[in-house]
């Protein structure tokens, strides 16, 4: 499958693709309440419903995620050619508020700009400044709506894969770097999300940690509808969540092939969850 890397690799930059959220549902404190005080699920491959079940449970839990109000952390996303975007991100769970301020943004974020850039989407409408000036050019606008939705999905993924809609079969098992995978494929109903092409993921689950190591997804907001896009995760446990602080993604090149060196790095950093955040402090700049 041929893919214009660039046109690809921009789009990972604005959040790997809002559409991947499927059903776009908050989840609620009824749930967050359920949650918390179950037991850890059955994982069985006769049910792939089970096995996201159990993912869920392993990455600490929505009702944990919940009952910690809202996180902050240092984003960094950075291409082969050494340019970087590096926000300060905050989310507010129960909202899906989303801030994000750029002091270096070479790539998506308004890169031929001078300047401190601002996003912030109050759960209803997205706002962008640059040095404190609200911009009004509608591209602009769009970008920064785009990427506070979807980097808001891209940090509670292991929750959303499961939400209302979702369609998933197991595939079987696939040795990589010395483990054994259960492979799980993911797709939504497009009775339920409204959307003609939704995005199909091959996740990688490892058995025994129940974590998703690995995956391929597709990309039908640019054209790649099949699962040929890699990411790897790489997982640490913070304050019981199990969050993906290093993510690479490798894309194939004309021929099909994948090089050895990612074309993308994503790296959180510095997270803090708890931080009381309201409509009007989480702009508040430390």
């Amino acid at each position: 499958m041929k893919i214009q890397k660039l046109a690809v690799a921009t789009c990972l930059g604005l959040g790997l693709v809002l559409g991947a959220c499927g059903d776009t549902t908050k989840k609620t404190e009824t749930t967050k309440t359920t949650e918390m005080v179950k037991k850890a699920p059955v994982y069985s491959t006769d049910d792939p419903q089970s096995m996201l079940a159990a993912m869920e449970y392993a990455h600490g839990g929505w009702g944990d995620l919940w009952s910690k109000g809202d996180v902050e952390y240092i984003y960094d996303y950075r291409t082969a050619d050494g340019k970087a975007d590096v926000s300060t991100e905050r989310y507010v769970f129960a909202t899906e508020a989303s801030y994000g301020n750029y002091k270096q943004h070479q790539i998506n974020v308004m890169p031929t700009e001078e300047g401190e850039v601002t996003q912030y989407f109050d759960g209803e409408k997205t706002m962008v400044m640059i040095d404190g000036k609200p911009m009004e050019d509608p591209q602009v606008n769009g970008v920064g709506d785009f990427l506070r939705k979807a980097n808001y999905f891209w940090f509670v993924m292991p929750y959303k894969l499961n939400d209302k809609g979702t369609i998933s079969k197991y595939l079987g098992q696939e040795d990589y770097n010395g483990t054994t995978y259960d492979k799980l494929e993911v797709t939504y109903d497009a009775a339920i999300t409204g959307k003609e092409q939704n995005d199909i993921y091959i996740l990688y689950v490892n058995p025994t940690t129940k974590l998703v190591d690995r995956f391929y997804f597709s990309l039908p907001f640019m054209g790649v509808t099949a699962p040929v896009l890699i990411a790897n995760y790489s997982y640490e446990d913070v304050e019981g969540q199990m969050v993906a602080t290093k993510r690479t993604y490798f894309m194939p090149n004309a021929e099909g092939a994948y090089g050895e060196e990612p074309s993308i790095v994503q790296t959180l950093s510095d997270i803090k969850f708890g931080n009381n955040f309201t409509k009007e402090s989480i702009m508040e700049v430390n």
